[in-house]
């Protein structure tokens, strides 16, 4: 009896967050006043040249990621001023829970709730409530070349970046965290991750150019800009990115500005 409770009450616990973070994502995707975001920073190696560039790192520094989605929102008819309203928190001492590697769905849900409690309970962000958490951490340039996959959770709507603690990376950083942004949002990856080349037609910023390659810009979701057949190349900015119609509609913004005319 008693474990039949406990299954019951864990349960209704399941349906709760699961009910909660629907009605998160409907308020946040309806795209009617801006989404608050908050940047989480964190020493992702320990190193002392990271806590030198956390010193440094500023609210403006993700201002590109605001200017990115404003003008790509009303290429799209969203009309609201400032769709994406970006904030910096305080430097978290600290890391988070490492995701699962294996992909076991049963690992992964725990390790999600799990991530969930640890964001709540180490928010130091004394402004509006967010309603996306972007927690980034961030590497030594010098000392990587290579970082952890990000990601993005849409339920619970936080994002986990793995990014260069270097000013002559932040352009680069913020497409990646734009990337992920999307993700808690509801847009997919548009890439092969066999190959990390851009799914044609989704995954191209115009896949209507003739000839098709090579692309100009980066679909976000897609992560690169196709050269060639067998070559996509890491966009510098989000100034050689563009959010393509799929994304758009993965993230309301095709329902919202349709409502919005209606």
């Amino acid at each position: 009896m008693f474990r039949r409770i406990r299954i019951v009450v864990l349960l209704l616990i399941l349906a709760t967050v699961a009910q909660s973070a629907w009605l998160a994502k409907s308020r946040a995707t309806d795209w009617r006043s801006s989404l608050q975001v908050v940047i989480y920073p964190l020493n992702g190696d320990g190193s002392d040249a990271v806590a030198g560039y956390l010193e440094r790192l500023r609210e403006e520094h993700f201002e590109p990621i605001e200017a990115f989605l404003e003008e790509e929102a009303k290429r799209y008819g969203i009309a609201t001023l400032r769709p994406v309203d970006v904030s910096l928190a305080p430097v978290i001492p600290g890391l988070p829970p490492a995701a699962p590697q294996d992909g076991n769905p049963l690992k992964v849900m725990g390790w999600s709730l799990q991530m969930r409690f640890w964001a709540w309970r180490n928010d130091p962000y004394t402004g509006p409530r967010p309603q996306v958490k972007i927690f980034v951490l961030y590497h030594d340039a010098n000392d990587n070349e290579r970082v952890e996959n990000s990601l993005g959770l849409e339920k619970g709507m936080i994002g986990i970046v793995h990014a260069f603690g270097a000013k002559r990376m932040a352009a680069q950083n913020n497409v990646v965290i734009a990337h992920e942004l999307l993700h808690t949002l509801g847009a997919s990856d548009k890439y092969d991750p066999a190959t990390n080349r851009p799914l044609y037609p989704e995954g191209y910023a115009d896949p209507e150019r003739k000839p098709l390659h090579p692309q100009e810009m980066a679909e976000i979701m897609g992560g690169r800009t196709p050269v060639s057949d067998a070559e996509a190349e890491i966009p510098a900015s989000l100034q050689e990115v563009v959010i393509g119609p799929a994304t758009a509609r993965e993230i309301n913004w095709l329902a919202a500005a349709g409502q919005a005319r209606d």
